[in-house]
């Protein structure tokens, strides 16, 4: 969303200072301020946001194509009745006696697979392995190396690593940040220029015109585009921030203070996800204690759909099951059972969650592809194909805006033109949004100290050679 509107032609003051109506100047020296923030904003993070849209794109779509990649692991012929879960357990160890049962998911679907998670050599901390169990017969079907929370497959894994990181590790997950804290800025900006532009037609904001050539031609697209996709660019945006290094850590703190964190089961230890240490002989015992083991602790709760089973890490703490549904409505229940007796000692139900933490769930979700299965996924596959779009037309009119190559920065000087009562909230809205994005704040200071600098020497060269005119440096 770089709407690069006509600037004022060399020699002339910008149309805000020109203006003899205070209100009129007022609105132009705003309008000339959001232009050049998302000017600057635009040009300067595009790169970044190119990449996470593209990554987002091809994430958005690995979902349904992880399904054929690994179809072979995921679906079996739908034959009879399903076998207690204990022996599909059992088969995974069988075939991985070095491994220790984490938890277990099992078959829901008609003709899915169980999938038994364990732990193994070599992999990572938020990395575990995967046994698919036919229910029907009890054969293995294969094992998978799964990544998060969401047990992604190793196409999806990978591809969800390199929106968030780069496969740079900590490092790169300050790309993803930055992309984000700016995101809400850019898509903003472009929203308030849009909309303010002067229009003869109203079905021009959100119908693009593409008789009109050139330059405008490609705003006309730009700008449509950019309303109709403004909202899903801020959801992105202000849910990708939750769970990024900085902004999410103030995000955490704010949760706290608010008493809006997600509860927990007490008296549980979930092992691999707290990252605690596992034994394979007490998983042994839990299950000889129990008869049954899982088949009974599943039974226990009469949570239905999706679940999966975790073991725990410690002897004496309760198994955890908890639902797995993140599609509409939301069945994200959890209860605890003692592995001696089999009885539930504990539930927690989404109903009962602060709201703030429900919305977080929920937004999580929906950014991740799950909250409305298909559809979601279609969605934010268009949102990104859009935002790459929307970059595109950007710099395509930068490029137009010039004779030969791109064209001159917006006038330096606009926040002159804006009266004290509108500058001032801006102000102190930039800083507290610094203070709770830092990815925000400490390049919007670097570039107001570095413009700053760069229009001091430009008008100590204007003062030592006052024959020269150079256009677009009115007010450093």
């Amino acid at each position: 969303m770089f709407d690069m509107s006509v600037q004022s032609p060399p020699g002339r003051p910008p149309a805000a200072e020109r203006s003899d109506k205070p209100g009129r100047s007022a609105r132009s020296g705003l309008r000339a301020l959001v232009l050049r923030l998302h000017f600057y904003a635009g040009v300067l993070v595009a790169p970044f946001l190119l990449v996470a849209a593209i990554s987002g794109l091809l994430y958005a779509c690995s979902w349904q194509a992880e399904k054929i990649i690994y179809a072979e692991q995921l679906r079996v012929p739908a034959s009879g009745e399903r076998l207690p879960l204990a022996r599909q357990v059992e088969a995974a160890r069988a075939v991985r006696p070095d491994g220790t049962v984490l938890a277990v998911r099992p078959s829901v679907e008609k003709g899915a697979t169980t999938r038994v998670l364990m732990s193994a050599d070599g992999l990572d901390e938020s990395e575990k392995l995967a046994v698919y169990v036919d229910p029907y017969r009890g054969d293995v079907k294969g094992e998978l190396t799964v990544y998060g929370g969401s047990e992604a497959l190793p196409v999806r894994a990978w591809l969800s690593r390199f929106h968030a990181h780069l496969h740079l590790g900590d490092a790169g997950r300050n790309y993803s940040e930055f992309a984000a804290s700016w995101l809400w800025v850019v898509a903003g900006g472009g929203l308030v220029l849009w909309v303010s532009r002067g229009r003869r037609r109203r079905r021009d904001l959100l119908v693009p015109d593409f008789k009109k050539p050139g330059r405008r031609g490609t705003l006309s697209l730009h700008g449509t585009v950019g309303i109709w996709s403004v909202a899903g660019l801020m959801f992105l945006s202000a849910t990708g921030l939750t769970w990024s290094v900085n902004a999410g850590a103030r995000i955490d703190e704010i949760q706290k203070a608010l008493n809006s964190s997600a509860p927990t089961l007490p008296g549980t230890s979930v092992g691999h996800h707290d990252g605690a240490s596992h034994d394979h002989d007490h998983h042994a015992a839990t299950d000889a204690v129990t008869g049954m083991g899982v088949d009974r602790i599943l039974a226990a709760t009469r949570l239905d759909g999706p679940v999966e089973i975790v073991y725990p890490a410690e002897p004496g703490k309760a198994f955890v099951v908890k639902q797995i549904d993140s599609t509409v409505p939301l069945r994200q229940d959890s209860a605890a059972v003692d592995p001696t007796t089999g009885q539930v000692t504990g539930t927690l139900r989404f109903a009962d969650y602060p709201l703030f933490a429900k919305l977080t769930s929920i937004g999580v979700s929906a950014h991740m592809g799950q909250l409305f299965g298909l559809a979601n996924q279609l969605l934010l596959a268009a949102l990104a194909l859009g935002l790459v779009l929307l970059i595109m037309w950007g710099y395509l009119m930068w490029w137009r805006r010039g004779r030969h190559g791109f064209g001159r920065p917006v006038p330096r000087g606009a926040w002159r033109a804006v009266p004290l009562w509108a500058l001032a909230p801006l102000v102190g809205g930039a800083v507290l949004a610094g203070g709770l994005v830092p990815m925000f704040g400490y390049p919007l200071a670097a570039f107001i100290v570095l413009d700053a600098a760069v229009g001091r020497v430009r008008s100590f060269r204007r003062r030592a050679a006052p024959v020269h005119h150079h256009y677009g440096e009115e007010g450093s």
